[in-house]
């Protein structure tokens, strides 16, 4: 397993593979690995001849100081959950080697960055905008992996690629949850044991929304239901829960178009999120 730290020593090695033909696959994360980042390298594995997986924590798309100094860096132990994957490269860019000196152009999304996560978090999607175009220019992949928990995050993405004409396949994977239906995330690691117990009920409820609605629940109802179950059972700020058209993310009034079911949460001042199809 290569590991090379700057764009120069990445482009030597995608040419070169470019070169001989192979299919390059990719899948960019932040680091603090689980299993479901680990799903995405050998989804890109079945599916390419090389494999490159990006480890960046990227500061442009953190809109809370606090958030990006508590979000986790676990280099060491992400290097050796990947080597028996077999994985090929691993691209660890610091952040001048990303935004170098004087950097001062960015990647926007409008429409689709204005509700869910991207309404109270702003000019995320510009930093993951920006940095995602970024790993593509520089990785030359051919195809992209991503799971379907940041679900407005790969709309964003396939609008950037469509819009900008960039020549790669984004892949959108399932969402991969531990065996009580917790959505992995890397943000899971900050919860107490307490905090770990309550967290599975977002799921619970989720689901349990999403049946009401398909059974003829009107969606107001069973929103404000979910909400004060969500107050029952521990959590703190609803950010979001909300049932958004798939396509476009607007806001649905009915089921006759294919659609999902968001969440956002605090608990521990961890910010949870989820989606599930209806």
């Amino acid at each position: 397993m290569q590991i090379v730290r700057t764009v120069k020593e990445l482009r030597a090695v995608q040419k070169d593979w470019h070169a001989r033909g192979n299919v390059i696959g990719f899948v960019p994360t932040m680091g603090a690995l689980h299993k479901g980042h680990l799903s995405l390298a050998k989804a890109a594995q079945a599916q390419s001849d090389k494999v490159i997986v990006s480890i960046f924590v990227n500061p442009t798309q953190f809109n809370d100081p606090k958030d990006l100094q508590a979000y986790p860096r676990t280099e060491q132990s992400d290097l050796e959950q990947l080597d028996p994957l077999g994985v090929d490269l691993v691209y660890l860019p610091s952040a001048d080697e990303m935004y170098g000196q004087g950097f001062a152009t960015k990647v926007s999304v409008e429409g689709l960055t204005d509700c869910l996560c991207g309404a109270s978090r702003p000019g995320h999607f510009d930093g993951v905008a920006t940095v995602v175009s970024k790993l593509f220019l520089q990785t030359g992949a051919d195809k992209a992996f991503f799971g379907e928990k940041d679900f407005q995050q790969l709309q964003v993405i396939r609008r950037v690629v469509a819009d900008l004409n960039i020549d790669i396949d984004v892949i959108g994977c399932p969402t991969m949850r531990e065996h009580d239906g917790l959505a992995m995330s890397s943000r899971n690691m900050r919860l107490s044991d307490e905090g770990r117990r309550i967290a599975l009920q977002l799921h619970q409820i989720m689901q349990q929304s999403a049946e009401a609605i398909k059974g003829g629940t009107p969606m107001e109802k069973a929103m404000s239901t979910a909400k004060s179950e969500l107050a029952d059972a521990g959590f703190g700020k609803v950010d979001y829960f909300e049932v958004r058209e798939l396509e476009n993310l607007e806001l649905a009034t009915n089921l006759d178009r294919p659609a999902r079911l968001f969440a956002a949460v605090f608990l521990e001042d961890v910010r949870l999120i989820d989606n599930i199809q209806i």
